[in-house]
């Protein structure tokens, strides 16, 4: 069985290996949406394919939409030829169970896949034709938090920033730019309406959003590319509108289990590709099934009904908290925690993270004890429910091939939001003691100890990718791995920072207690699992 639109037509074949096929006529949706488009999306990444898009099917297959997605990627064109095109936009979404069984769909919402490249002319004609329609109510985003900067960490621009606003939006290369280009050809062409909503997991990701495309088209205004009426309408959320939204669904890197389980149902091309940028990719996404999208509901020119398939609009208010719930008491703080214990423990699977009843214990702590106290309650999802299905069904998934060295990475990029706002909490509050935290400041003493690069045995292992790990381990130098005493205040000016932290841990009076966790750590082989156990058996 091939996975493209001729294969799929002998139904009986996919139905009796448990895969469900889309109920609508895809060639007429395809029809619709290049007539009369309704969503663009920009990153056709997994979370795309395994989440948004699937959200757009269901739609289908009941009959509230008759209307595709077009996918946009901006970052990795090797990925429109290598996974979209040779299986005719087609996806395989594999819903990976608990108890070991799989939800499998063929995912067929995506109408088209077009390369952000204003370079060629076909692709640029695509994406012109569909912005300048007035039936298009919706531009979304799931680029990661990088994609939205358009500078690096000392605040410079970057070069490819300069490049486009030296150069106006006749060839764009940052998504960024590409974004104010397309809404100058929607205002060229009757300033219609529309909504431009990230979906990316970070805070406040339409401000962010807004901010850079703001930025880029103030730049094009002073150099004479666009006008001041132009700048207007993008200002004006009553015709271009920046919802707020809150994301949670684990897409992980395709998994080989995966890829063998499907190819053992007679589905062929299943193997993962690795794309020129570097991305690891496959015909199929493995995902948990527990899922959150939350949107502000702000579309001036309408929306696609998604709350009928499960998706939560709202307020501005209720989106962050519901975020500021997820991200910094339920869910990434205890991410973050078991990444670095589990690197330094050896672990390279979250699941088996969790058999392990001193990593299950300390991530009990942060979140029952020492977050849920001053949790944000967003008031459409439960808190104490949220943090129940993290530790008792999702972290526990051994079929989620999740692993620790992925979400080690850009730690210094997560703390401020996942410990730091916790932190405050406890600072600011009249009737909490910062002091009495225990399994924040022992995770934190944890990450310094993995930014020296060795285990818990005394073994080399390799740290994962920050954009402030050169400069971290710089200023660790000096400490010696079981010497103590070669110790002597190199946290201190890490710890102040409040860009890392949120606040002034110095200030706040944590530091020594993290300084004495992370010398613990340091004293010798087998130390990190002695202070872990420590601590979590204390209480």
């Amino acid at each position: 069985m091939k996975l493209n639109l001729e294969g799929i037509k002998k139904r009986e074949d996919w139905e009796k290996v448990g895969v469900k096929l889309p109920k609508y006529d895809i060639e007429k949706m395809r029809r619709n949406t290049e007539e009369n488009p309704v969503w663009i999306h920009f990153g056709a990444g997994n979370i795309f394919r395994g989440f948004i898009a699937v959200l757009q099917q269901k739609l289908l297959d009941e009959g509230y939409s008759d209307n595709g997605i077009i996918a946009v990627d901006t970052f990795d064109f090797d990925m429109i030829d290598k996974i979209y095109v040779p299986f005719d936009n087609l996806a395989l979404s594999v819903g990976l169970k608990a108890d070991g069984n799989t939800n499998l769909d063929v995912i067929a919402s995506i109408a088209d896949a077009v390369k952000a490249d204003f370079g060629n002319e076909d692709y640029k004609k695509k994406l012109f034709k569909a912005v300048s329609n007035p039936s298009l109510q919706m531009i979304s985003y799931t680029i990661t938090e990088k994609g939205y900067s358009l500078r690096n960490m000392q605040g410079d621009l970057l070069p490819v920033v300069i490049s486009d606003i030296e150069n106006g939006p006749a060839n764009p290369k940052h998504a960024m730019s590409i974004t104010a280009a397309l809404l100058l050809e929607r205002f060229n062409n009757g300033m219609t309406p529309i909504a431009v909503c990230s979906m990316d997991n970070c805070s406040h990701n339409g401000e962010k959003l807004k901010s850079s495309v703001l930025e880029i088209a103030a730049e094009w205004e002073k150099k004479g590319f666009v006008s001041k009426e132009f700048i207007a309408y993008i200002s004006d959320e009553n015709k271009v509108s920046f919802p707020w939204s809150m994301i949670d669904k684990i897409t992980p890197r395709p998994a080989k289990s995966i890829e063998d389980m499907l190819s053992e149902k007679g589905i062929e091309d299943m193997a993962p590709v690795v794309t020129d940028k570097g991305t690891f990719i496959a015909p199929f996404v493995n995902a948990e099934i527990p899922e959150y999208l939350v949107i502000e509901d702000r579309f001036p020119n309408g929306r696609p009904s998604l709350e009928k398939a499960g998706v939560y609009f709202t307020d501005r208010d209720t989106v962050n908290n519901t975020e500021k719930m997820k991200v910094t008491t339920c869910l990434n703080p205890l991410h973050t925690a078991m990444a670095v214990f589990g690197c330094l423990l050896g672990y390279d699977h979250i699941a088996k993270e969790m058999k392990d009843e001193d990593i299950h214990k300390l991530i009990e702590n942060i979140g029952y004890k020492e977050g849920l106290p001053v949790v944000v309650n967003p008031g459409i999802i439960d808190p104490k429910e949220f943090i129940d299905e993290v530790v008792e069904e999702r972290l526990p998934n051994m079929f989620i091939p999740d692993m620790p060295q992925r979400i080690a990475t850009d730690t210094s990029m997560k703390i401020p939001i996942r410990f730091g706002e916790t932190i405050k909490s406890y600072y600011y509050a009249n009737d909490k003691d910062v002091n009495d935290l225990v399994f924040i400041p022992l995770a934190i003493a944890a990450w310094f100890r993995y930014l020296l690069g060795i285990d818990d045995n005394g073994k080399e292992m390799e740290v994962s990718a920050d954009p402030q790990l050169e400069d971290l381990q710089n200023k660790l130098k000096g400490i010696a791995f079981k010497d103590v005493d070669s110790y002597h205040g190199q946290l201190k000016c890490i710890l102040s920072n409040e860009n890392i932290f949120a606040l002034d841990l110095v200030k706040a009076g944590l530091s020594v207690k993290i300084e004495d966790m992370f010398k613990e750590m340091l004293s010798s082989e087998g130390a990190v699992r002695k202070t872990l156990h420590k601590y979590v058996s204390s209480t």
